[in-house]
């Protein structure tokens, strides 16, 4: 799994002695925290690298620290990594990468936020997908409810799908509705044009 550099944030493989970094990024403020999964505490740090590790063995996931002048201040993934079952003989079947993916679990610490952490943090993880990779798709989603983070990825240049009604359990106990977007191959020089006037500014 690759390891992305920035001019200000580095993503490098989670690993569990970041658990103890995650922790003390995570308790800064919880204010923002109520739809997405973030880790109360040392024990819960472990056991959410744990997890998150757990899942990068089986393929499902690739976890990230996010680190900002030397300092890990939260998390994010490559999720559902899909490989496409192509008829054969096509050009485009592929082994080696995938066709499709999801960027998400994305969090960071509340000095973090409002920076230029998260555009930076993204443009890295799509430029891995898009230039390197070459897939075809990725998907953002998020709870429906959750407008802070649905802006955020409509800010990225990502178009709105749609709503896929109950589709897992909320951070809250209910039953999530999730808003999804995409961006498409065709779609990544406008978007990456957009990024990278973002992070001009």
């Amino acid at each position: 799994m690759p390891r992305l550099r920035g001019a200000t944030v580095t993503l490098r493989p989670l690993a569990l002695d970041d658990a103890p970094a995650l922790a003390d990024a995570a308790a800064e403020s919880r204010d923002h925290y109520g739809f997405v999964r973030v880790p109360d505490g040392l024990a819960d740090a472990t056991a959410y690298v744990e997890t998150a590790l757990t899942e990068r063995e089986a393929g499902r996931r690739m976890p990230y620290a996010i680190v900002r002048d030397g300092r890990v201040v939260g998390s994010t993934s490559y999720l559902d990594l899909q490989r496409w079952p192509w008829p054969a003989g096509s050009p485009l079947q592929r082994t080696d990468r995938p066709d499709a993916l999801e960027i998400g679990s994305t969090w960071l610490a509340h000095s973090a936020q409002r920076t230029r952490c998260n555009t930076e943090a993204k443009r890295l993880l799509l430029s891995q997908a898009f230039d390197v990779w070459d897939v075809h798709r990725v998907t953002l989603k998020t709870d429906e409810r959750n407008v802070r983070s649905r802006r955020a990825i409509e800010r990225l240049g990502a178009r709105f799908e749609g709503l896929r009604r109950a589709e897992m359990p909320a951070r809250d106990g209910t039953v999530r509705t999730s808003a999804y977007y995409s961006i498409v191959r065709a779609e990544w020089p406008d978007v990456c044009a957009r990024l990278e006037a973002a992070l001009t500014r």
